[in-house]
């Protein structure tokens, strides 16, 4: 298990590395499809670590499920920042091609020569915020569910942590102020997800 534990872990910091090169590389569909196999085969890993976590000791695998826990948060994380990449690309591309098509336009010698569609116009701008909205959407839903993995997480590792400190012996202050963590634990997260819910009504409400 610990072999393959190092193995994922270093395929998630390969994996974080590889985000450095999307803005400079010429061709960056190609990091980004390699990020997602990446994600693919760490998420296997993490199927496997499951398995072997019901094969260690009693006495060891509140220890080993909350690692292999972490893994799973991290590749979360790696995948929601792979989702905000490509719909910046997306929106980069777009703008490059409204660009192009402005710069394109012909001029005559005497006037401008230039046809405009208003309905087409106000129709394609409405598609585009529409679009954008829903990118923001879908990037604060994978952001909600993240958050959601982590109050999860955070409650599984609250309870391990208790069974564990019961089979160490811990003092009854000790697991007090485990306790009162985890409680600030939870405000944040919560104060987390109402910032990222207020973000969206917001940004809904100005592009709308």
């Amino acid at each position: 298990m610990e072999v393959l534990y190092h193995q994922t872990s270093q395929l998630i910091q390969e994996t974080t590395d590889l985000f450095h090169k999307l803005d400079n590389d010429p061709n960056p569909e190609k990091i980004e499809n390699d990020i997602q196999l990446r994600i693919n085969q760490i998420n296997g890993n993490c199927e496997k670590l499951d398995i072997m976590v019901f094969k260690t000791p009693i006495n060891q695998r509140p220890t080993a499920k909350m690692r292999v826990d972490q893994l799973k948060y991290d590749n979360k994380h790696i995948q929601a920042s792979l989702i905000n990449a490509q719909n910046k690309r997306r929106r980069r591309e777009q703008e490059r091609t409204e660009r192009d098509q402005l710069l394109s336009r012909r001029f005559g010698n005497d006037h401008m020569a230039i046809t405009v569609d208003y309905m087409a116009q106000e129709n394609a701008s409405l598609q585009n915020s529409h679009r954008n909205v829903d990118e923001m959407l879908h990037t604060g839903s994978n952001i909600l569910e993240t958050l959601r993995y982590n109050r999860d997480t955070l409650k599984g590792a609250h309870r391990r942590l208790i069974d564990l400190a019961n089979t160490l012996g811990l003092s009854n202050a000790t697991i007090s102020l485990i306790e009162r963590r985890v409680s600030q634990d939870k405000y944040i997260l919560y104060g987390g997800m109402f910032v990222t819910l207020s973000v969206i009504v917001l940004v809904i409400i100005y592009l709308t």
